[in-house]
């Protein structure tokens, strides 16, 4: 990890000392465990801040919308798809954006590692040879990284980024996985079972709007929710108003997530948000066999037309 650190503090210092960029965004050592911050270094001497671990699993990429000039950021795998779709909808241009290419070897789960821990403080997390060390007071527990990793982490395809102007660290193994077999077990329950099933999850939800507001694609310019001439959804926390909400949100992100785990890290009720969105990234791969953000001449099929396509799937 401090290899990568340290590859991250040379090219950020590199690009500001030539004048190629005027920001460059990644990660800084938390004030607290298991917490990263980002950090925007705009001088050499502010990149010698830049750290790297398997907490730095924030989605930078949504501090790139709109932004003018020309910047560097560091982007694991899901981070540069992200980076793919924000080109294609003309968030930021490519030619603005310098890609510190990151291989992930997966994100940790504060709250899986909390959790272990049960009610003892975790004062200090290390990570060595495929382990999670948790030290604190009257506490030391060691877990194998895989079992402390994010679901997304665990699940993910593209590990490596899929767009790079420079790798910082060599490639790791990508892996095949069944992605949606926890999305086939919902869709095999009866359609009674599946609505009490999303009501029961979205129960505890407080429309507080982080898992909006921490996605790097939600970014249009009136949210629907602010909306009130048109008023498409409740204020309230009625039951139908929050399931509403969710519904139409996850619309929206059909083809356009990467499941980064942005919105369920950002939950502080704990909700599995993500379960609605990667039922529509699976509707949307074994449809029109796409997956958001690897190519950039690849448009999200909610915003393509095709005369010929077939439209089997219409009732």
């Amino acid at each position: 990890m401090e290899r990568i650190a340290e590859q991250i503090r040379k090219e950020a210092s590199r690009l500001l000392d030539s004048g190629e960029v005027e920001l460059v965004v990644g990660f800084k050592k938390g004030t607290i465990p298991m917490v990263n911050r980002p950090w925007f270094a705009r001088t050499p001497e502010e990149a010698k801040e830049f750290h790297w671990d398997g907490f730095c699993n924030l989605n930078l990429v949504n501090y790139l919308t709109k932004r003018k000039g020309k910047v560097a950021v560091v982007a694991k795998g899901c981070d540069s798809r992200s980076l793919v779709l924000h080109f294609q909808e003309h968030q930021i241009t490519r030619d603005q954006v310098v890609i510190l290419g990151v291989p992930c070897h997966g994100m940790l789960d504060r709250r899986k590692l909390q959790r272990a821990a049960g009610k003892k403080e975790i004062l200090d997390v290390a990570e060595k040879n495929g382990s999670v060390i948790l030290r604190g007071k009257e506490l030391e527990l060691v877990l194998p990284r895989e079992e402390a990793l994010q679901h997304c982490c665990t699940i993910c395809e593209h590990r490596n980024p899929v767009l790079a102007d420079m790798v910082l660290a060599p490639e790791v193994e990508e892996r095949k996985t069944d992605r949606f077999s926890d999305i086939a077990q919902i869709e095999a329950k009866e359609a009674r079972e599946r609505w009490n099933f999303f009501r029961k999850i979205l129960s505890t939800c407080i429309r507080c709007y982080a898992c909006r507001n921490a996605c790097p694609h939600c970014y249009c310019p009136e949210c629907f929710v602010d909306c009130s001439r048109p008023q498409w959804v409740g204020k309230s926390q009625d039951p139908d108003d929050v399931f509403t909400f969710h519904l139409f949100r996850a619309f929206h992100m059909a083809g356009r997530c990467t499941d980064c785990g942005s919105c369920e890290r950002a939950c502080p009720m704990g909700i599995p948000v993500r379960l609605l969105t990667r039922k529509l990234e699976k509707e949307i791969k074994e449809r029109w066999g796409y997956e958001v953000g690897l190519s950039l001449e690849g448009i999200p099929p909610l915003a393509t037309y095709r005369p010929d396509d077939p439209q089997d799937f219409i009732m």
